[in-house]
């Protein structure tokens, strides 16, 4: 309390002291004993509501105790189950939350983890994938202001995501792992990986390479065998030894039918193997029997147009040409749709090709662009010539309708180098990417597509897509997010088909350690995203004939339903509109494969480095015992006394009304009583 407040209160006491001599002694001589109580219940009344106008504040100093967290991160994987120690995790869990040293000691906050985590105690160990870095990510965000050791209570054996030891020299607490596991080394032979092409084509030969990996100490023999039904259709002796235990085995399969062919390789399994479901997996091709031909013509080199070829390439149903503006006219026929790189004079025979022809295309256009000659061939746009340029960055919109344009992060993208000025359409334009600069939209494409009868047309106006691509890379580790977008929109070119208003997204096959989802997108009469219509999906077991109903989930700019609890079989599926009566079917397959059951052991290793990164310290889970005494014993792990100040008004102390209450009252009962009223 200032000094200034202290001298208000001394004040309000003396001027509350003479209001009630003043209203007492006025026309008293001498003051009698009812007199002095009546003003001291009138002083009590006028010194407190002064005080109340006042209004000081007082400090209140609290202590209190706070226990440090004790984070309980439990595997919730089915790997657990194979290796047979999901009952000893679920034992371990039950003592530990009812120890109640522990409980005294510590705050004890469980989780599970699969491919996410998971705050809660609902233990199934029915997760299909195991993403441990995501959860030393999450809890480092949750706990990081807090001493929180962590008992990571796992196998080890992750499936997706980064590698948890790197990730964990990040984490600020020490994680104790309890390993869920052995050390115990069984002789084992499986297939680390399988790499295939989605798609081949008819009459073409499409490239297998398949990784076998032999855990043992003898030398062994086998036989590695590619199935289509029961019918093999490869053979290859294979062998190992202790030194040798890996190999590389490549070869060609022949594409004899169009459609999905399910096939199976097989590694025949070794005398006495624990796991033999490592020792086959099931993978899929899809044989199609035409190729889409896309043609980039540019007149000079830029790398541009390899980010293109390679984006487009990404899926095999395609092969890209690169020709010079001199190329037969004739030919072009071939290609079923044109990529015009930056376009001057020597592209007047192509651009009158594709008028006359309404052929589709795809215009980028950049600082190289001869733009008086660009204005005068085309009739679907002109720019306005500055000579100016400008870096422009990207921003999604949303409500664009032709097909579904995922959020890649455009906005972290690097800007493109773009001719400044509008650009006027003479054709009806939907935009895909706005131009933005410094986060302000402009409101002019940066990306867009047109649609006039059958002729269908994109336009960039920018150059150095290529570092696009890279950035897609840094923010991924992957070149699959961009190379889907520009399949997207390459596919939605080279097709000639009129709008749907009920559009679907879907794979013809999915692997069973993968998510199945299923995306559509729903338009009004005018074209328009329509938020309002309900979708469902209803999908039958082409095996067993169960049928089941699905609701589709409303997300940003299209509708979505994971379907990734279905089982391995052959699907048949339709969605369904509500109101509009509007449906769509299509079929899928769902793989049968189990990451989480490839494994034979824990992976003891990778824990003890983890323990070493965080400065805890690893345990099997026979030494529970130790571990919990360990923790009770552990110095850094002490409760702290925290302080806590706080300023209180005096308004908000409800007693000083009670004692206005109570003083006026008194005063006006003695003066009834003693017959002054």
């Amino acid at each position: 309390m200032s000094s200034e407040t202290l001298l208000y209160i001394i004040f309000a006491g003396i001027i509350a002291l003479l209001l009630a001599l003043f209203q007492y002694l006025k026309k008293q001589k001498s003051m009698s004993k009812i007199n002095m109580l009546f003003a001291f219940l009138r002083f009590i009344t006028f010194y407190a509501v002064l005080l109340l106008v006042i209004n000081p504040k007082f400090t209140k100093k609290t202590l209190s105790i706070e226990k440090p967290n004790l984070v309980i991160a439990i595997d919730n994987s089915s790997s657990v189950g194979y290796l047979g120690y999901a009952n000893k995790a679920l034992a371990l869990v039950k003592a530990l939350k009812e120890n109640p040293d522990l409980q005294d000691r510590f705050n004890l906050i469980p989780y599970t983890f699969g491919k996410n985590l998971e705050n809660k105690d609902s233990i199934s160990f029915s997760e299909k994938q195991t993403h441990i870095s995501e959860a030393f990510k999450q809890l480092a965000q949750i706990h990081n202001q807090s001493i929180s050791p962590t008992l990571l209570i796992s196998d080890g054996n992750q499936t997706y995501g980064n590698d948890y030891e790197i990730v964990s020299r990040d984490y600020k607490q020490p994680v104790f792992p309890v390993i869920l596991g052995d050390t115990i080394t069984y002789t084992d032979l499986k297939i680390q990986q399988l790499n295939v092409n989605k798609y081949a084509f008819l009459k073409n030969d499409f490239p297998v390479e398949i990784i076998l990996v032999y855990n043992g100490n003898s030398s062994v023999n086998s036989i590695l065998q590619v199935k289509n039904g029961n019918h093999v259709i490869y053979s290859q002796p294979v062998s190992f030894s202790k030194k040798e235990n890996s190999k590389v085995v490549t070869f060609n399969l022949p594409a004899n039918q169009p459609g999905i062919v399910n096939l199976e390789a097989f590694v025949t399994p070794l005398e006495n193997e624990k796991n033999i479901i490592n020792n086959s997996k099931n993978f899929a091709i899809e044989v199609i029997n035409q190729k889409t031909k896309i043609a980039i013509i540019s007149n000079f080199s830029h790398p541009d147009i390899g980010a293109l070829k390679k984006s487009i390439e990404s899926n095999e149903q395609c092969l890209v040409e690169l020709i010079k503006p001199n190329y037969e006219i004739e030919k072009l026929s071939d290609f079923q749709l044109i990529i015009v790189y930056q376009p001057n004079n020597k592209f007047k025979d192509i651009l009158e090709f594709l008028k006359t022809q309404n052929r589709n295309a795809f215009y980028v256009v950049g600082t190289k662009t001869d733009l008086y000659f660009l204005n005068k061939a085309s009739n679907s746009f002109s720019l306005d010539i500055t000579n100016q340029s400008e870096s422009y960055q990207a921003e999604l919109n949303l409500n664009y309708s032709p097909f579904v344009v995922d959020d890649i992060d455009f906005e972290s993208f690097p800007p493109l180098l773009s001719n400044y000025g509008d650009v006027n359409f003479t054709k009806p334009l939907e935009s895909i990417l706005n131009k933005t600069i410094n986060g302000v939209n402009t409101n002019t494409p940066l990306l867009a597509t047109s649609e006039k009868g059958q002729q269908r047309e994109a336009f960039l106006f920018g150059e150095n897509i290529w570092q696009w691509r890279a950035q897609s890379y840094l923010n991924e580790k992957s070149f699959d997010s961009f190379d889907k977008f520009i399949g997207k929109l390459i596919q939605y070119l080279a097709l000639n088909q009129q709008k749907s208003r009920l559009n679907i997204d879907y794979e013809s096959f999915y692997d069973g350690n993968t998510d199945v989802i299923i995306k559509a997108e729903f338009f009004d009469k005018n074209y328009v995203f329509d938020i309002r219509e309900v979708l469902t999906i209803t999908v039958i077991d082409e095996y067993s004939k169960n049928q089941k109903t699905f609701p589709l989930v409303l997300k940003n700019n299209y509708y979505q339903v994971d379907l990734s609890n279905l089982p391995a079989s052959k699907y048949s599926f339709q969605i369904k509109t509500r109101n509009e009566k509007l449906s769509k079917s299509g079929r899928f397959q769902i793989l049968d494969f189990n990451v989480e059951q490839q494994f034979l052991n824990a992976d003891v290793t990778k824990l003890k480095k983890v323990a070493t990164n965080t400065g805890g310290k690893e345990y099997f889970i026979s030494e529970t015992g130790k571990l919990v005494d360990d923790l009770l014993n552990d110095s850094r792990f002490v409760a702290l006394q925290k302080s806590n100040k706080k300023n209180i008004p005096l308004i908000d102390w409800k007693y000083l009304l009670a004692i206005i209450v109570l003083s006026l009252s008194a005063e006006w009962f003695l003066r009834k009583y003693n017959g002054l009223i």
